[in-house]
């Protein structure tokens, strides 16, 4: 079971807890709290359930899902065109210089090693990315700081590479250097979505917040 914020007939949007698939165990985890609640107003439950975005398996936050085939490709469209908005929150094992900032940066991601890599120049594979983000605040041990994060791009861990690289890797994540002392999970969450319904054309906007990822958590 998983929270689901919001269903209709085409689209879901849910809470996938760290640890999860988005494309493997989470659309079981969506099939199976959707057929309960629409169990409860006497529906059937949906008889297709169409991943049009990702999270990295160790991220949580907001997804969303597509119902039926059609929304699936004006969703994966949108998406694929940047017309979605997405803003994260993310514990940094450290201090930015700047309280706010715009990175851009050349990124290459290794499938064999399973990681993605700063590099200086375009060749194949190499995709543009760019993020922004604001300091939210800063923990009381002074190590720890706690940003939101606008994507312009989806790249494959984006932002633990781009952080990581400056030399402020995501609290928890070992993979890109962040220390032991750091945490043992990784400190990110898909907090804010929005997006134009892909039947009614309404501009919808989710927000999800937990209790970790707020000032002065």
């Amino acid at each position: 079971m998983t929270k689901i914020l919001y269903e209709d007939k085409y689209i879901a949007v849910a809470i996938k807890p760290a640890g999860v698939l988005s494309e493997g165990e989470m659309p079981d985890l969506l099939a199976e709290s959707l057929a309960a609640i629409r169990a409860e107003r006497g529906e059937a439950p949906p008889s297709a359930i169409y991943p049009v975005h990702r999270l990295d398996k160790e991220t949580e936050g907001l997804m969303i899902y597509a119902l039926d085939a059609k929304a699936a490709a004006t969703l994966s469209a949108d998406i694929s065109e940047g017309r979605w908005e997405k803003s994260y929150r993310a514990w940094l094992w450290g201090v930015p210089e700047k309280e706010s900032d715009t990175l851009c940066d050349l990124l290459y991601y290794d499938r064999a090693r399973g990681k993605s890599f700063v590099v200086q120049r375009e060749r194949k594979g190499v995709k543009a990315a760019s993020l922004e983000y604001e300091v939210i605040s800063h923990h009381p041990d002074g190590k720890r700081t706690l940003v939101q994060i606008k994507l312009h791009t989806g790249r494959t861990h984006q932002i633990r590479v781009q952080f990581a690289s400056r030399g402020l890797s995501l609290c928890g994540d070992r993979r890109y250097g962040a220390p032991a002392e750091s945490g043992k999970s990784l400190a990110l969450c898909s907090t804010e979505l929005g997006f134009t319904h892909p039947k009614t054309k309404e501009k919808m906007r989710f927000s999800y917040i937990p209790e970790g990822m707020r000032e002065g958590s």
